[in-house]
Order: structure tokens, then sequence, then C-alpha cells
């Protein structure tokens, strides 16, 4: 097995209050504040992944960039170009206890498609701690992922559930990808 070193932007999408700085916080730090912070503009984080490929025989360290991009209705036509630039991947986040949430994403999506074209989306049901409030259920949740031919997973912030897998599996996507791109270029 052959080891490679990955660079990656992945940006984290989705409505004001869905969680997006929440799940950043625990996959960076393991670390959860239950009080509500507005993210202005965007934040930029950075974490390392290790990603086994093994259709591509290839043990991946991925430097992974992460943009958490502020919620806000109206941000996206305002400065989506700079924020969704360079984009390998997206980390679409909805709230379970808002099905609005969910419906937004397809203008969140589109947004960076209109930057970047079709990049691997993977769609994060965040607050699933939350399940007895739930708004919408799986096949809603189905439905939007499927006009994008995106994944989907459940994650809480909060407790941490599903939250390393989700950004483990947007990562090995993307890495995929970038290989296969590599690999399209040698020949």
């Amino acid at each position: 097995m052959r080891s490679e070193v990955l660079k990656a932007k992945v940006c984290l999408v989705g409505d004001l209050a869905v969680g997006k700085t929440s799940l950043i916080r625990r996959f960076v730090l393991d670390a959860f504040e239950d009080r509500y912070q507005t993210t202005l503009g965007a934040k930029v984080t950075k974490k390392v992944l290790q990603i086994p490929v093994p259709d591509q025989d290839v043990d991946a360290r991925m430097d992974l960039t992460i943009w958490d991009i502020m919620g806000q209705p109206g941000f996206q036509e305002l400065l989506r170009e700079a924020y969704f630039y360079g984009a390998r991947g997206v980390l679409a986040v909805a709230d379970l206890t808002r099905r609005s949430t969910l419906i937004d994403l397809a203008g969140w999506i589109d947004g960076v498609e209109k930057v970047v074209g079709r990049v691997p989306v993977l769609i994060a049901i965040n607050k699933a701690d939350l399940e007895e409030h739930a708004d919408y259920g799986e096949k809603e949740i189905r439905n939007v992922a499927e006009a994008y031919d995106a994944d989907f997973t459940r994650t809480s912030a909060k407790s941490g559930a599903g939250v390393e897998e989700a950004f483990q599996r947007l990562g090995a996507v993307v890495a995929q990808r970038q290989l296969e791109g590599v690999a399209g270029e040698e020949e």
C-alpha cells in the first residue's frame, strides 16, 4: 500500500443555527458549547485525517481545511465566490427539528456547485439527540440526498454521535476523487 498526502478544502453549509460550528468544534476539539454563537463570514479550521482508499491501494493523509460558512440569508449571493472557490467537498447540515433547514439545503448546495461544479456532498442531519422532536423523516432526507447523488448520516454535535464518521466519509469520497484525478493525469 502506498502513501499519499492530499489537501482538500471542504465547506459546511446550511441555515443559521443548524450546528455547523458545533460539528466542527466536536470534530476538531471533541468539545461542545451549549450557548449559540453566530458565525460571521467564515471560520477556517484544519485537521489531518488518515484515510485508507483500498481500491486504489493507498493510505492517504489528508490535510483537511474546513470552512464554516455563516448561515445568514443573502450570504450566498454576496460572498459565495470567495468562500466556495476551491472546495472539494460539502458537508450540508440540516437540523432534524426544523424541516425548513432540510428544504433549504438545495439552495446551499446549488450555490457551491455554481462556483466549483459538482463535488462530493454528504448531508448531515444534525441534532439526532433530539429525535423525539424530529420535524421530518427518512423519506424526506432520502429525497434530498438523491437529488444531489449524495449520501447522508445523522449526527449530534452535543453527544458526538456520528460526527467523526461524517467527516471521515466525506474525506474518503474526496480522497477517492482526487486519486482518480491523479491517476487520470498519469495516463
